[in-house]
Order: structure tokens, then sequence, then C-alpha cells
């Protein structure tokens, strides 16, 4: 080994492998990369272990095999009703008692079958492992388990784990107006998507609004951005896919006047709030940005009014409901908002200390006491926003659509947010999640955010996840997951080091799946996994297995140098024509996606190169759809645009999927990858092919979007072929 050799020892490796850390991987490219020891030391730091020298990974790799050993129980256990096994540790010479307290609070011995188990010496004593089987009728559900050591009828040990029995698979979408079992619907950045009471951008009332439009068009759900609950100070990060935390919503959706104190509310009050809706209602029919800033300082100058009218004896009963069912979730969410509004109040250049940015800090303790009206004003907040998100999936379901609201769950959270302050423990310092090289970001990419720790969700009990996707499918009929491959591994990247130097961390799928399959079932939602770009096989399968639909992608489904029959495609997808990563299908189709880059300095590739390929990828997809008559040689933009879509109704998919963009003929694109300030990535508000704002109210008239649902709802009734 030279002196520059960065290569790892087998001990190193071997201990890398035991928690999960990939040491070697195939790229996009195919070739197989060695990941250096310099990375897998980072990443073993940021878990907790010491790995600097060969004595100290040794050492570590010894812990690690011996650690299920000094547990009487493992600190969780996710298992599938009917099935399953828990491994119990037991000291030589003692007996043990295993029982399980369920949900509804009765308990049940569970027997230990005779068996021959293995033995270890840990400490210089003999510990015996004995596999415990689950009974099969345990009820779907979050229980708990706990195991009792006694040697001569004298305790010794007590232990106790979250038991999570999970159903197999999570039942399937419903559908209606005699499409078979298969359904469509609309898809939408809310915050683009404005009426004319909006306040500068789309909210719960506009989402209700949208649903009921799209529902009477034939959809049978409509998915929408993810409405996680980003900053309460501006500026306010546009990003969706960057919020602060994924468990609680963006009060920058709520509309004022819709809560129902705005009712009781003085004629003063009523004119203060419509003095504060006036600057950011103006911007409604600005088909330039979507002004969050803007928005929600009105909002926000509105939004304490209403707070500070009286309520009725049930509307607080209702709040004060709502944050005895929050909890200290809920509580440390609304102090770290008021923790920002505190520290950005104070004079220019002031730090924020350290000690605040800790929120078991004697700093933070005082605090929550010092801003108790303030963390109830964003208790409060989270209550009306729940409400109006509850009133929009209604209105969805009322309307006639089947699944009704489908939720997006992003990726992870801002480094600088709420989750990762007050979950601090169950993220990785000094790590970042991103993705490696491809053949669209050749230096790979860096998403800035946080990834969760494996032993720290086992450790919880998956506490964490099941809340986020619980409180998500609180008022909503699906939910799609963005990177859905991060339940299974995610691309950890050392802090100062490039997206090159990462590699992939494995996660517990079976536990992570698990959990998002019991909560999906007990909401009846349908759940749609994002599985696009470098997802192994058995992944797709795997997930099929569960009930976890895929995606599919009209432009990105090839078979060798041709596109992919519709009628090849999976059965158990969301099959879409675009995403909201590329432009429009009119814009694509006008070659946007290669002019943008261009005028942003995106490309690899000479101009003309790339140009040449759009080209052809454009003219292949066009024959496609002359040989199978869905358009004719002078065909408009409209017209391919409707074809594409009937093409897709061809596929077996159970989900099709129709951007609204895509209804109203839209060219720009909502985000271009590779940017940050060069383009207003997820502030571009919904326009017409004329470049003319286009509101909810305008949808029922608009002859393009009754034309596209129209042409989708009948083909779907009669699929080609």
């Amino acid at each position: 080994m030279t002196a520059n050799d960065d290569s790892p020892t087998p001990t190193l490796t071997a201990l890398a492998d035991a928690h999960g850390i990939a040491t070697e991987y195939w790229s996009f490219f195919g070739d197989r990369v060695h990941v250096p020891a310099t990375t897998l030391r980072l990443i073993l730091h940021a878990m907790g272990i010491d790995a600097e020298d060969e004595p100290s990974a040794a050492a570590a790799l010894a812990a690690a095999d011996e650690a299920p050993w000094r547990s009487l129980l493992p600190p969780s256990a996710v298992v599938r009703r009917g099935a399953g096994e828990v491994l119990v540790h037991v000291a030589d010479g003692c007996d043990v008692e295993i029982a399980v307290t369920l949900e509804d609070g009765s308990r049940r011995s569970i027997p230990i079958p005779d068996q021959e188990p293995e033995s270890r010496t840990i400490d210089g004593r003999r510990v015996w492992r004995v596999r415990v089987p689950l009974p099969p009728d345990l009820p779907l559900g979050w229980h708990l388990l706990r195991a009792g050591e006694h040697r001569h009828g004298v305790p010794s040990r007590a232990g106790q784990a979250t038991l999570v029995v999970t159903p197999d698979r999570i039942s399937p979408p419903p559908t209606r107006r005699g499409a078979g079992d298969r359904a469509w619907g609309l898809m939408a950045q809310l915050y683009s998507v404005r009426s004319r009471e909006s306040w500068g951008i789309g909210d719960f009332a506009d989402l209700g609004d949208l649903a009921t439009v799209a529902a009477e068009h034939g959809a049978d759900f409509l998915l929408v951005n993810p409405i996680h609950a980003a900053e309460v100070t501006t500026p306010i990060e546009p990003s969706p896919y960057l919020p602060a935390t994924r468990r609680f919503i963006a009060p920058l959706y709520v509309r004022p006047e819709d809560i129902r104190e705005a009712s009781y509310l003085s004629a003063a009050d009523r004119a203060l709030l419509a003095a504060a809706k006036a600057p950011a209602a103006a911007t409604d029919t600005d088909a330039e940005r979507v002004d969050r800033d803007l928005a929600w300082t009105a909002k926000l100058a509105a939004l304490e009014i209403v707070h500070a009218a009286p309520r009725t004896a049930a509307r607080q009963h209702a709040l004060d409901a709502f944050t005895a069912a929050g909890g200290t979730a809920l509580e440390d969410f609304a102090l770290w908002c008021a923790l920002e509004e505190h520290y950005a109040g104070l004079p220019a250049g002031t730090t924020r200390p350290d000690e605040a940015r800790d929120i078991r800090s004697p700093l933070v303790a005082q605090l929550r006491a010092q801003l108790a009206d303030r963390i109830a004003f964003h208790t409060w907040l989270q209550w009306v926003a729940d409400e109006q998100a509850q009133a929009a999936h209604r209105a969805a379901r009322e309307a006639g659509m089947s699944i009704g609201v489908m939720h997006d769950l992003a990726v992870g959270v801002d480094p600088k947010g709420s989750d990762a302050w007050s979950l601090r423990d169950l993220y990785a310092p000094g790590i970042r999640v991103g993705a490696p090289p491809d053949m669209y970001n050749q230096q790979g990419q860096d998403w800035s955010q946080p990834p969760w720790l494996p032993p720290a969700l086992a450790a919880t009990g998956y506490a964490a996840l099941r809340d986020m996707i619980r409180n998500l499918l609180r008022h909503a009929g699906a939910l799609r997951i963005d990177h859905v491959i991060g339940l299974f591994r995610l691309w950890w990247i050392p802090a100062g080091q490039g997206p090159t130097t990462g590699t992939y961390v494995r996660y517990d799928h079976e536990a992570m799946i698990g959990v998002l399959a019991l909560e999906a079932e007990r909401a009846g939602a349908v759940v749609i996994g994002e599985d696009l770009g470098n997802v192994e096989p058995w992944v797709r399968d795997y997930l099929s297995s569960r009930g976890v639909l895929g995606t599919s992608v009209l432009w990105f489904e090839y078979e060798g140098e041709s596109f992919r029959p519709p009628e090849h495609y999976r059965e158990a997808v969301l099959a879409t024509v675009n995403t909201h990563d590329l432009p429009p299908t009119a814009g694509y189709l006008a070659l946007e996606h290669v002019d943008l880059r261009a005028r942003l300095g995106l490309l690899t590739q000479p101009l003309e190169e790339v140009r040449a390929e759009a080209i052809a990828e454009r003219d292949r997809m066009l024959q496609v759809l002359r040989e199978r008559g869905l358009i004719g040689a002078d065909a408009t933009e409209q017209e391919v645009v409707e074809a594409l879509h009937v093409l897709l109704t061809a596929s077996p998919s159970l989900l099709l999927g129709v951007g609204l963009v895509d209804a109203v003929g839209e060219r720009r694109v909502q985000n271009q990858p590779g940017t940050h300030r060069e383009y207003p990535n997820w502030q571009v508000p919904l326009a017409g092919p004329d470049g003319a704002c286009i509101l909810i109210e305008d949808l029922a008239a608009n002859e393009r979007f009754v034309s596209l649902t129209a042409a989708v709802s009948r083909a779907l009734r009669n699929p080609l072929g």
C-alpha cells in the first residue's frame, strides 16, 4: 500500500458493511466504484463510530457484532401480519417471559417454543439467543413488546420494544365511472394555481375549487406539490422539496377570511383584513412570478388579526383537542417558529447563540416560557391549516373523486429547519444527501439535506416516520413519495466533500415500507413511489409486492433505441407524459428544455448536438403517434399534446396523471435542475400559450382544458387496441 493509497483495510470494509455503508457500487455508467477509506471513516464518524485507525476499527467491529447479544430485546420490531419472530437474548441460567401490550391496552402472553438456541460468551458469561415466533393473529397496529428475565423467580432484567404489525400489501386504488380498475387525475403546483380570491398564491380554498373542477371533468385525484411547512420569516425557500419540516403543513396556504372567526370581526378589523390582502391579491394576475414573501407578509398580518378574535367554547375545545393530539411534536414545531421570529426581530448583526440551536438547552427552556404567546399562535396556525386542508379533501371527494387529494412527500428537510433542530439526534451530523454522477449531472448532486440515522430510527420505534406519514394522510386519499429509493438507500456525502466522494447507506426497507403500508392502509390511501432513475429492478418488484405503485414517464420509457409501447408499461404505476422537472409538453415539443439549458449555460455538449438529439427524439415520438393514427401529417401542437395523453391510456397502468400545465398549453418549466438563482424555480404561475395568467375560474371555459380532459376520460373508457 502506498502512502497516498486511500483503500480501506479488510477491517474497515467489514465495519462499514456491518453498518450498512456501501464499500463499492456500480455507477450509472456501468463502472464498479470502490469507496475510499476517507469516505467510510467520515460516514462512520457521523454514525458515532470511531474508526480513525485499525485498532479503533477492530474494536468497533467487535462491538457491532456483539451489540444484539447485550440487549434482552431489539429496540423495535416491524413484522408483517401473520408472520415474524423476535430474537431474545437471555443470560445463562435465567428464564424469560414475553408478552405484548396491544394498542387497545389489552395484554397477551407469547409462548416460547422448545428449541436448541445458539449461544455466545459475552463479557465472560454465556448468553442464549431464543427465537420467539409472534402469534399469527396479532392485529395490525403499534404495540409494545415486553420481556422479563428472572433467575429462580427473582427478576434480573427487563426490556421493551416497539412492535409494529403491518399489512402484507396496501389495498389497490379505488376507481369510478366505468373505467374498470383504472383512474386518471390532474397534477398541479398548488402555489401556481390562483383564483380571483387568492392572496397572490394558490391556497387550500383554491385546492378544493381546483379539485371540484377536475372532478367535474372526470378526474379521480388531484396531485399537488409538497405542502410541508417552510420558514415563518422571510425570505421563504421557494422549493417545496426543501421544507423546514415534513411533519406539519404550511400556513402559507391558509386563506385568512375562510377561518370561522373572521366572520366575527368588527367592521374596523375587516377593513384591516382587506387592506392586508390588497397588495398580495393585486399579483393574482401576474404571470411572471409567485411572490411568497409578499403573500406571507400579507397573510401573517391578517392571521394575527383573526387569531385575536374571540372563539366560541366549541371552537376552543376543538383547538385544545388538536393541541393535545399534536403533543410535544407540535409544541416543538411552534417553538421553533417562535424562535425564528424572535431572532429575526433582533437588531442587525446580532448573532444567534449556539445554545439556541439545542432544543434541550436552558436558554431554549427560558425562551419557551418567554415566547408562550407566539407558540400558542403558531399552534393555532397549524389548527386552521389542518381544518382548511381537510375541507379541500372533503370538497374533492364530495365532487365525485374516488381518491381525492394526493399529497407529495419530499425526500428530506432543510438542515436549518424545524425537524433538523427538534429531532437532531435522528439526523447524521456533517452529512448531506444527494446523488452520484449520471448523464444529466456529471458532477453528481448535493441536495443539502441531512439524512436520517438508520439505528436512531430503529431505536425510536420509527415514530418520526410514522408521524410524518400519518399527518400527511390525515386529509388525503393518496401519497406520492419523491425518490422512494430513499427508503432503501441514500447517497451520503460527507461535509466538505463533493458529491462524487459519497457512497450509499442502506436503510431497513422492510421496516420503512412496513410502517408506510400500515399508515396508508389505516388511512385508506394509495401510495405512489417515484422510482425513476438508477433503481435496482428488485426494488421495483418489492414495492409492487407491497402495493406501492411506481412511476412511468412517457419520455423516459425506452426499449433499446425505441420508445417502449405503452402496452408494455408496468401495471402498478402512475403513468404520466411529463414531470415537474421537464417543461410542459408544449414546451418540450418546442425544445424548450434544450433552449433553456443553453441560455443558462448548463449544456455539457455543443448546442447543435443536443438540439439534434432532441429533434430526433421528438420525431420518433411523432412517428409513433402517426403509426397509431392518433395525429395527421399537419397536426397542431394541441392535437399532439392530446394524442400523447391518449397514447398513454393504452398502458395497463392503474393511474394516469395529466399535468394542468399540459391542459392549458403552458410552456415554462416549474423547476430547472442544476439551477438555484439562475431560474425562478417553483415560482412560475399558471399561464396559457399566450403568456396570460389562467385562474381557476377560467378553467371550465378553457378550450384546451376541456378538450384534453374529455379526450383522456373518453380514451380511458375505450382504450386503444
